[in-house]
């Protein structure tokens, strides 16, 4: 069972016993809990005769509950003492008890139906005759009315589960067409061929009339031929009332009562016969398949036997030395080999058992008779002829990944409408994990403990067929069927361990899997530093354009003389290195990821007026869609948001599109067999990754152009640069904050997961081994980087978007204040320019500076300069005073420590912490205030400022927590 169908069947188990609401460790631990308890295939030995006996004694209908188990026992219900011992276990626990009795009270009067049983409200009905009152009537009426509905939904549900049973076993199989002649003649049998409940011949003489040693031989000769399906004179056949009902017969009843009561004896021999030849007839048509046919097979070489046997007793009988007597002792082998044979038909008919289902009833009958030497050999007889077909194809499977199955009897089963050719296409690895799976009702039970081994030994060598090898195992020898198990496992284990050693040697050494995944990582997650920076130079202004505006080819070509000039020229695999614009950016795309199906799906898109921002600083090119008219801008914030979407990003404000860095990933070239561990479920991980820091390291340049402009202010009056400083400060503040989470990132999570990864791997056994690695290795650094918690991830993505935005700001600023003097051009060269030609435009220059100097001590003097960067700052802080607390308090609620090295870089001397408490110091006095304002019927504000000089000594910060201690110097501050 998939973890998610666990998880929904927890989930369901959870609401039908109302305990969701009052549960504080949530259905994800449970399901947790049970895949770790859990073995997948095999069956869980419990001995159920305690747990019948407990549950019948606790039950009000034992009776009916012990013949419903022998019942459902007949029909080989795999998983039957399993479930009786649990509900032997829950006859223990009253509070469940009561919760499942509330619970089918609740939905029986919600449907209209009773609980009653049908006994007792039979019990409540008035004698006939009786008088009874109109209430007494009505009520009587609303009990029937009740029951029958009750009966009528049960029955419906029966059928409806009997279909989807019948639907879910119905198996893909290509039967061949039998011939009509087939069923037209009915008299092509062994059996019976008609019954009837009376005598047809009137004229045959009664045997009562005859002497007893007449009467003896007549009935011996009725005998000979019920023997081989034939209706005698005195014996008749009655006629079937089932399809698998046991054959019986009617007998003269003039015949000597103690010669009668011989014959009677040899009856179940007939019946058990008939049942057999049935069984024999039906189980050989196509449909049931080559476990059936092999068994047929089998027992019908015993009826070969059986029918010698008769012939040799008509021998006997014509030389007149039979008697009913030597009869008898010459038929007791015989009766006891068709009895167990009859038994062995009814119970795969009774379980409508096919292929392993088959092998498995007849494992436990020859198990069960191991006190009985001969019946055993019997059964083993039986089991051996069964298991060739089987043993058959299991042998292909194992030892050359062929599987051969006509009629899905197999344990493993083929998907055939999952190829290898989607797992480029597709976000998952559903060729690897169900193209090939097992069917839990096909595996034999002796088969249980090596069925997860049958399976990949079969998938391993398909794989390397597949590359157009012809694997062959060159120890394989001829599997038989045999009590001891152990005898086959040592065989499959040397198919498996040779399985996955071939496979591992084509994809590590002839493949260089390992080799390709360092180069995946070099590229998708950052580790060739050269070749991004060179990367993103030459691509600075592509990634400005709208989507629809860049041209694939160019990216392709800028992308070839980026690797082709850096250190990645020597990678043997950077020609598989492809450049793909995704149709939407990587906040949207997590997002729906991570809120699907849950509480928070409506948050996946960050919401603007969640951060308290103006205009210009909600905007974000990447993560927020926003239009003009939607914000209320000043002169200066209006002045660099239009020409932040104008001049920069080409984008329409009334129609937004992709950018080229929203849609930007790298996509990379597998091939199979490579492509089974470099899916398109991992690359889209590796995706995830390298968009992210690709976002990261583009907002880092942001904040690093943002520090050459810089440079400019020193040209700047004394006065302006006093205001320049405050930017100059958050930028620092900026680039220390981003510059500290990329080196978290890259060395702190990637590095030390992929020197786990590559422990691992060289240590790795088989295939699984390496999918197992290579997807933990994904996913604890999709984790440790923030990428799978949404309340982190939009925290961090806040602050880049206010980073970004404050570059633009910066960067549109000095855009509009630099100085460019242009000259006319001249004929002469500057060779022959005059000395006074050079004053003069160094004049022109120093004018020009003066003047834009004190036009930006104009602009950089005023309110809204001084307002936006102000605004800047306190955002800036509050959000990362945000993700910090996020961040505690995540590391101490999960028990996940990677993620306090983030708040040791950022951290490092105490600065954060002292603010972080300040806060807390804030909202307990602002909780004690209005506490006190509701009291007295006043009204509180929040505090302003985002941080304080100074705290109060009552107020320590606890992640998570507001705690306050009180102390009479607290008392008498306030």
């Amino acid at each position: 069972m998939s973890e998610f169908k666990l998880h929904h069947h927890v989930s369901e188990l959870m609401n039908l016993l109302g305990v969701r609401s009052t549960d504080t460790v949530g259905a994800e631990v449970y399901t947790e809990m049970l895949q770790k308890n859990t073995t997948p295939y095999i069956t869980t030995q419990v001995s159920a005769h305690q747990a019948k006996r407990k549950i019948a004694e606790s039950s009000t209908t034992p009776i009916e509950f012990l013949a419903k188990y022998d019942e459902l026992k007949g029909k080989n219900m795999r998983d039957l003492d399993p479930l009786v011992f649990l509900l032997s276990q829950l006859t223990d626990e009253e509070q469940t008890k009561k919760i499942l009795e509330k619970q089918a009270k609740t939905k029986a009067d919600e449907a209209g139906m009773t609980l009653l049983q049908h006994g007792k409200i039979f019990s409540q009905l008035p004698a006939p005759g009786a008088k009874i009152t109109n209430q007494e009537f009505t009520e009587l009426k609303d009990m029937l009315l009740k029951e029958s509905k009750s009966v009528a939904g049960t029955t419906s549900t029966e059928i409806l589960r009997k279909a989807l049973r019948e639907k879910q076993m119905k198996r893909n199989v290509n039967i061949p067409p039998q011939p009509e002649w087939l069923f037209q003649r009915p008299s092509l049998t062994l059996d019976f061929i008609v019954g009837v409940d009376e005598p047809i011949d009137q004229n045959i003489v009664p045997l009562g009339s005859l002497p007893l040693p007449m009467q003896e031989q007549a009935i011996i000769d009725d005998l000979l031929k019920c023997m081989e399906g034939i209706e005698g004179k005195y014996i008749l056949a009655r006629a079937l009332t089932e399809r698998y009902a046991p054959k019986e017969f009617m007998i003269d009843e003039s015949l000597d009562p103690s010669v009668q009561e011989l014959v009677r004896r040899f009856l179940p021999l007939c019946s058990n016969y008939s049942n057999v030849i049935r069984f024999i007839e039906e189980k050989s048509a196509f449909e049931y398949g080559l476990v059936n046919h092999a068994l047929s097979a089998s027992m019908r070489t015993l009826i070969k036997d059986y029918m010698v046997l008769v012939a040799q007793l008509e021998q006997q009988y014509r030389n007149g030395n039979l008697t009913l007597q030597k009869f008898w002792f010459y038929i007791q082998p015989t009766m006891r080999t068709l009895d167990i044979l009859a038994s062995i038909a009814n119970s795969i008919n009774r379980g409508e058992c096919i292929g392993g289902a088959v092998l498995s009833l007849l494992h436990e009958k020859t198990s069960g008779l191991i006190g009985d030497a001969k019946c055993q050999e019997l059964c083993l007889f039986l089991t051996q002829s069964a298991c060739v077909p089987y043993f058959e194809i299991l042998e292909k499977w194992i030892y050359k990944g062929i599987i051969k199955d006509p009629y899905s009897e197999f344990l493993v089963e083929e998907n055939e409408t999952i190829q290898k050719e989607k797992l480029q296409e597709d976000y998952n690895d559903a060729y690897w994990e169900q193209h090939y799976t097992i069917c839990r009702e096909r595996i034999p039970v002796f088969l249980e403990q090596v069925a997860d081994k049958i399976l990949n030994t079969g998938k391993y060598l398909n794989v390397i067929r597949l590359c157009g090898r012809d694997p062959k195992f060159p120890y394989a020898v001829e599997m038989v069927y045999t009590l001891k198990e152990r005898k086959y496992y040592e065989q499959i284990e040397k198919a498996y361990s040779y399985a996955s050693k071939l496979l591992l040697d084509l994809l590590m050494k002839e493949k260089e899997l390992n080799a390709r995944i360092k180069s995946i990582k070099h590229y998708f997650l950052l580790d060739k530093g050269d070749f991004i920076v060179q990367f993103m130079d030459m691509t600075e202004e592509e990634m400005k354009q709208d989507i629809d505006n860049i041209m694939p080819t160019r990216l392709e070509s800028l992308l070839e003389l980026a690797l082709r000039t850096s250190t990645a020229n020597v990678d043997p695999f950077k020609d598989d290195l492809k450049v793909e614009l995704l149709p939407y950016d990587l906040i949207t795309q997590l997002f729906q990821i991570l809120t699907i199906d849950t509480k928070q799906e409506k948050d996946y898109r960050v919401d603007p007026t969640d951060l308290h921002l103006s205009g210009l600083e909600a905007f974000s090119f990447d993560y927020v869609r926003l239009y003009p008219t939607d914000l209320h801008l000043s002169g200066l914030e209006a002045f660099s948001f239009v020409m932040l979407f104008i001049s920069d990003y080409r984008v329409d404000p009334t129609d937004l599109h992709l950018s080229g860095l929203e849609a930007f990933s790298f996509d990379y070239v597998v091939k199979w067999p490579v492509s089974l561990v470099l899916n398109r479920k991992a690359l889209t991980r590796y995706q995830m990754l390298f968009r992210h820091l690709f976002y990261c390291k583009h907002v880092e340049r942001q904040l690093c152009s943002v520090w050459i402009g810089n440079k400019a202010a020193k040209m700047y009056s004394l006065h302006s640069t006093r205001w320049y400083s405050a930017a100059f400060a958050l930028r620092q503040k900026m680039l220390n904050f981003v510059q500290n989470f990329e080196y978290y990132m890259l060395f702190e999570v990637i590095e030390y997961n992929w020197h786990v990864f590559q422990s691992n791997m060289d240590s790795v056994s088989n295939i699984d081994n390496v999918l197992d690695y290579h997807s933990d290795f994904l996913d604890n650094c999709l984790k440790d980087c923030m990428l799978t918690n949404p309340d982190l991830l939009k925290t961090v993505h806040k602050l880049m978007m206010v980073c970004v935005t404050f570059s633009n700001f910066i960067q549109r600023l000095s855009a509009s204040t630099s100085v460019e003097v242009e000259t006319k051009p001249t004929r002469e060269s500057s060779l022959q320019a005059t000395k006074k030609d050079s004053k003069d435009t160094t004049s022109k220059q120093k004018m020009a500076t003066k003047i834009v100097a004190e036009n930006v001590d104009l602009l950089v003097a005023s309110e809204n300069f001084e307002r936006t960067i102000a605004n800047f700052d306190q955002n800036f802080s509050r959000l990362l005073l945000e993700l910090l607390e996020k961040i505690m308090d995540y590391s101490c609620n999960s028990g996940e420590p990677k993620l306090h090295n983030i708040l040791y870089r950022l951290d490092f001397n105490g600065f954060y912490t002292e603010r972080l408490e300040a806060i807390s110091a804030e909202r307990a006095t602002m909780d004690a205030s209005s506490t006190h304002s509701s009291d007295t019927g006043s009204t509180g504000s929040w505090p302003t400022s985002s941080f304080t000089t100074q705290r109060p000594d009552s107020a320590r910060y606890v992640p998570g927590l507001m705690k306050s201690r009180s102390s009479s110097s607290n008392n008498s501050t306030s």
